[in-house]
């Protein structure tokens, strides 16, 4: 055999380096992360501070809930220089102060008053009321507010009842210039409530006894731990009186409100019937039952209220406006929170606080008890 050379194979191309990763500082990222977090906790902080002191500073010096600015939103732009405030009262009518919002329903109607009174674009108020009552002297509070209101300015307010504007409902509709409603809505209901429950029978059933002392032979008043036998036909004749005296009140509010709307429109207005007051039992009205007997003055929509207060303003034209309070901090971040997930809200009937017993309620039948 010949010589063969041995084969010649190609050498492996040279392995490239390594690639050198320039490592960040351990802890870096936490560090950051921890910032992040320290400046929103901050934020959270300040916010309730301000929140806080916004609520209870004026508290304190004797001046109430403070109220921030209202801001006004532009419900219909009819461009015209005039603007028709629209205010709204939805819901139970309460007085007393809400930890979890800024406004009750008094203060916020007085300042939503109060900015229209100011703003000289604003020549009529609509106020749309969509409520089944409330407290008495919630009612009451806002009752005087919008005849203070109409006094003052000399500038229509038209009340615009919704679904159900009963008993409270209606007592603040009566101060206004012009009342309307749906011939479905109702209204009505005129009368005084004061509930409570006596469970002194399941007490003695379990073996539970009350141990009372007090002051005075009324000082345990409309207790729920008393027998039948002693309650006192007195004390029944003190409650019975309290409400017959605030029924006479609110009897006479309806009075003195549909009397200078007949005054001031008497070819248009509805008078009060003859026998108004036998409706005036606590029983439920539609709006044509209440038109018939002068509870109101007209029978429309929205729109005709609008246009119902475009002429008693005296102008052809109004841009439509309302006044929101600003969202509070916390409000913020919770939308931001239950804007990421999608839920589905279940009316069962329950959509407001039970009356609280021993309070005097102009309340209609039809809140969900």
């Amino acid at each position: 055999m010949d010589d063969q050379p041995p084969p010649v194979y190609p050498a492996p191309p040279p392995m490239a380096p390594a690639p050198s990763h320039s490592r960040r500082p351990a802890g870096r990222g936490w560090l950051i992360l921890g910032i992040v977090t320290a400046v929103v906790l901050v934020f959270l902080l300040l916010g309730v501070v301000v929140e806080t002191g916004i609520h209870l500073l004026p508290r304190s010096l004797g001046m109430g809930p403070a109220l921030v600015a209202l801001d006004e939103t532009l419900i219909e732009n009819n461009r015209s220089s005039s603007k028709i405030a629209v205010l709204e009262v939805s819901g139970l009518i309460t007085g007393g102060y809400l930890q979890s919002d800024t406004y009750n329903s008094v203060n916020l109607l007085v300042q939503q008053l109060k900015r229209a009174a100011a703003d000289t674009a604003v020549k009529a108020v609509i106020l749309r009321v969509d409520s089944p009552g409330g407290e008495v002297m919630a009612a009451d509070e806002m009752y005087r507010a919008l005849i203070e209101f109409q006094n003052e300015t000399d500038k229509p307010v038209v009340a615009s009842m919704g679904g159900l504007a009963a008993s409270g409902g209606y007592y603040i509709s009566a101060p206004c210039r012009w009342i309307l409603a749906h011939e479905l809505t109702l209204t009505g209901s005129i009368g005084v409530i004061m509930h409570g429950f006596n469970y002194r029978g399941l007490l003695d059933k379990v073996g539970v006894r009350p141990e009372v002392y007090k002051s005075g032979r009324f000082k345990d008043m409309l207790s729920g731990s008393k027998r039948e036998e002693e309650i006192a036909p007195e004390e029944r004749a003190m409650v019975q009186t309290l409400i017959d005296r605030t029924f006479d009140h609110f009897k006479q509010v309806v009075r003195d409100g549909r009397d200078p709307a007949r005054r001031r429109n008497p070819e248009e207005a509805k008078a009060l019937s003859r026998n108004w007051e036998q409706f005036a039992d606590g029983r439920i009205l539609s709006g044509r039952e209440a038109c018939d007997l002068g509870f109101i003055d007209e029978l429309g929509d929205f729109k005709a209220a609008v246009q119902r207060a475009l002429k008693l303003a005296g102008i052809p034209n109004a841009n439509l406006v309302r006044y929101d309070p600003p969202a509070p901090l916390f409000d913020i971040f919770s939308w931001l929170a239950e804007s990421r997930h999608n839920k589905v809200k279940i009316d069962l009937g329950m959509g407001w606080p039970p009356p609280e017993s021993g309070r005097l309620y102009f309340l209609s039948p039809a809140l969900p008890r």
